[in-house]
């Protein structure tokens, strides 16, 4: 089965910490981007950061929100994407989701985890 499968989420104090991992399943993220996503309810999704491949550096990408605090990083090794959260604050509070997209011949091939709660709570 084709699948992303998110873990690491859960209760953290304000000033903490947490890594949000996300395992690629029945295929190879290796020329896929990955993109992290939060989306509370009644909002919209907010995309949170993205890794990609471009001229063949290392891309990333963050929301000004989670700039300096968020770290999105890759090890295709494992086949498994991170998103590293410090200095987590209660607005970061809600359900974080990873995507992973690449294109073949035209062809869009995308993936979506099936979300993990993050909540920032003293």
């Amino acid at each position: 089965q084709l699948q992303l499968v998110e873990s690491g989420g859960g209760l953290v104090q304000p000033g903490g910490s947490l890594r949000l991992s996300c395992a690629a399943s029945g295929f190879s993220l290796d020329y896929y981007a990955i993109g992290w996503f939060r989306q509370a309810p009644g909002k919209e999704r907010e995309g949170v950061s993205c890794i990609r491949k471009g001229s063949g550096l290392t891309i990333t990408n963050y929301a000004d929100s989670v700039r300096g605090r968020f770290t999105i990083s890759r090890d295709n090794a494992k086949n498994t994407g991170y998103l590293q959260m410090n200095s987590l604050k209660p607005d970061d509070t809600t359900v974080y989701y990873c995507y992973a997209v690449t294109y073949r011949l035209g062809i869009k091939y995308d993936y979506w985890g099936q979300g993990t709660q993050v909540t920032v709570s003293s």
